[in-house]
């Protein structure tokens, strides 16, 4: 069969069900996507049947269910659909924001997040991302991770209903829902895996397993192991089944077998069922663990890639306003692939963590020194058409330092002391003002990672003075300023718009008193939330300053995702410095991760930067003090410059870049601390 018969097969059995009002529209669409999705997915599979007959057989009944998802996806999402395709960086201007929260945690069940839209309008919320709302396994499930149903929901939460009444509700307040969907496994409850265990051989080939321990242990000799304490292997054997299957991440988590078509056919049309749900971006988790390799670790191998290219063809062609949102956390080189070519050519998720700029901002609050933080800046590439990272604090995860190994290899101090130092700092040792805790630490010479939240982390715990209590929101101010300026949509963390303490009471609840990342996933505080707007509280401190962080974000069009981003050298090494935009409208940003206050030269870093100098003189965005030859950043502190487009401040005010409150804007000599904004 000829390619251009083959095109027309699969075109037929994507449209021939829906109204022919649609048929140009998706024709086109369909015509885009076709190359790529019938390249990556004959190289995935098409030698798992006996013919090219075969193969094409799969895909026709693969795009006639697509074609009916099309058909049932209800008209406003359908609108938003075509709305967003002609916006090609709708999600990546200074406008975005996300949020983050646990349903429960957050609100009690999704009835309950509608009441809580008033507060996320009030952040300038444009993405929230509830985790795991799902039907999930009975009893141990990873925080929902462990999903049993994907077209069902956790019934403590509420009902399919009540999800499709939330994303509308959302929608018109101007917010995308992420869900998580979780790619690489599946409850040992799922319908497939119980359906495995009575023995079914087509759903036994859903899942990785063996009569016996021969084949896994060729595969362990190169793993790594995720949960070694708890969870020691990557595989547990099932007493139904008498054999041993893959679990990645825990005995009841099920790795998928994506050499199976079958699996990422039924993967793909649950996705689009949610997305017909009004989802609207898909946080993809644990996507470089899709593919296994004897003798590799089992991570990022290119069929992960190509299962995530031909993912995203089939979201383009059927729901093209939904965003695929990698969760990979992987060394800074490796991160690229997952957001697609710098030509191009090849587009795979829209978002992906930038896992490594996080860590390495809390390695600069550690170590009072930018170096590393500078080096994963500068290893970050320019950003494919129509993609963005996500820029964040902390999340509901544990920070895993490791990620960091490719950027601190560089000096020539050791990395396993440098790392585990930090690890020991953010657990409150070294004499830290942080008071996180380890995760899996039974053995006192690994690299643990840290769980905490950011307040804790930032030293608000510790804190027994005025001034260190104001050190700590300094701290926590600046990460989130680097999230705002780095370029791409920056994430709140449930909580940290009040500096929110540790839930130290975790222990206490059954199943969560082995799994320490339940530190830093406390419960919504009503009393916080009802002190924000009293500035003499540390809630409502922390509030109005990061409000006006964000306020003054969304008015500087530097800090959209695609503006150029190149770093300032010649800085102090507690200082981090870059520029964001074209030269002659370029914002600066700079930061000091010291407790010691900093005076830079501020001529000889717009040079650096090739910026022009005559006659320039510097307005900070955040508390609009303009300065001209030098600059004072006292500790913690960071400004936000733009050339002063008047000239009524001839004289250079160098008042060490102090904060104001709102009400006071504009008159820098009221001002009382730092971070322009109140701390």
């Amino acid at each position: 069969m000829s390619p251009h018969a083959i095109f027309d097969r699969l075109l037929q059995s994507l449209v021939a069900q829906l109204p022919s009002d649609q048929h140009v529209l998706i024709t086109l669409r369909f015509q885009k996507q076709a190359p790529v999705l019938i390249d990556k997915l004959r190289t995935l599979y098409g030698n798992k049947f006996d013919n090219e007959a075969g193969f094409i057989d799969w895909l026709e009944k693969m795009l006639r269910v697509t074609g009916r998802l099309i058909v049932d996806r209800p008209l406003a999402l359908r609108a938003l659909d075509v709305q967003r395709s002609g916006s090609r960086e709708w999600f990546s201007s200074q406008d975005t924001l996300g949020y983050c929260a646990y349903v429960d945690r957050f609100a009690g069940d999704l009835r309950g997040v509608t009441a809580r839209i008033p507060h996320l309008k009030k952040l300038g919320v444009t993405y929230l991302h509830l985790l795991p709302f799902l039907k999930a396994r009975q009893g141990d499930n990873d925080g929902g991770f462990a999903v049993a149903d994907f077209d069902a929901i956790e019934p403590k939460l509420g009902t399919m209903e009540d999800l499709q009444e939330l994303t509308a509700q959302l929608r018109s307040s101007g917010i995308s829902l992420c869900s998580d969907f979780i790619l690489n496994h599946v409850a040992d409850d799922h319908p497939w895996a119980s359906a495995a265990k009575r023995g079914d051989p087509v759903y036994r080939d859903y899942f990785y397993h063996y009569p016996d321990r021969t084949q896994p242990e060729i595969f362990e000799a190169s793993l790594g192991q995720v949960f070694p304490q708890v969870a020691p292997g990557n595989f547990s054997f099932v007493p139904e089944m008498r054999q041993w299957v893959w679990t990645t991440f825990y005995p009841y988590q099920w790795d998928l077998n994506y050499t199976n078509p079958a699996v990422f056919a039924d993967m793909a049309t649950a996705l689009l069922q949610l997305a017909n749900r009004g989802v609207e971006v898909f946080r993809l988790d644990s996507t470089a663990f899709l593919w296994k390799r004897e003798a590799s670790n089992c991570m990022n191998q290119p069929e992960a890639h190509w299962i995530l290219q031909a993912l995203r063809c089939i979201v383009d062609i059927a729901a093209p306003g939904v965003l695929l949102k990698a969760e990979a956390i992987v060394p800074t080189a490796e991160l690229p692939a997952y957001l697609g070519s710098q030509d191009h050519t090849v587009k795979e998720c829209h978002l992906a963590y930038h896992s490594s700029l996080m860590a390495a901002s809390w390695v600069a609050l550690a170590e009072q020194d930018t170096d590393l933080l500078r080096a994963v800046i500068q290893a970050t590439p320019v950003l494919p058409e129509q993609a963005s990272w996500l820029t964040y604090v902390r999340c509901h995860d544990d920070i895993g330092w490791n990620v960091l190994r490719p950027e601190a290899s560089s000096g020539t101090q050791d990395v396993q002391q440098r790392l585990s130092y930090v690890s020991r700092f953010f657990a409150g040792e070294e004499a830290s003002f942080a008071r996180g805790a380890s995760f899996q630490a039974s053995d006192p010479d690994a690299v643990h990672g840290t769980v905490g939240m950011a307040s804790a982390l930032a030293g608000l715990v510790s804190a027994s003075t005025s001034l260190e209590q104001e050190y700590a929101l300094r701290r926590i101010l600046l990460l989130y300023g680097l999230t705002l300026c780095f370029g791409g949509m920056p994430l709140i963390y449930m909580g940290d718009e009040f500096a929110q303490l540790n839930d130290d009471d975790y222990r206490l609840q059954a199943g969560h008193e082995y799994d320490s990342r339940w530190l830093h996933r406390p419960l919504w505080n009503t009393e916080l939330e009802m002190t924000a707007h009293d500035v003499s509280t540390i809630a409502g401190t922390m509030f109005r300053s990061l409000s006006h962080l964000l306020q003054q974000r969304r008015s500087l069009p530097q800090l959209a995702a695609h503006q150029s981003r190149r770093l300032l050298t010649g800085v102090p090494p507690e200082v981090l410095a870059f520029a964001r935009g074209a030269d002659d409208e370029a914002l600066l940003y700079m930061a000091n991760f010291s407790d010691q206050t900093i005076t830079l030269d501020l001529v000889s870093c717009v040079t650096q930067a090739g910026l022009k100098t005559e006659h320039c003189l510097w307005r900070n965005q955040l508390d609009q003090s303009v300065h001209g030859d030098t600059l004072n950043l006292l500790p913690w502190s960071q400004v936000w410059l733009a050339r002063a487009t008047d000239t009524l401040h001839k004289k250079t005010q160098d008042i060490d870049t102090q904060t104001l409150s709102p009400d006071n804007a504009g008159k820098p000599e009221q001002c009382s601390t730092t971070n322009g904004v109140i701390a």
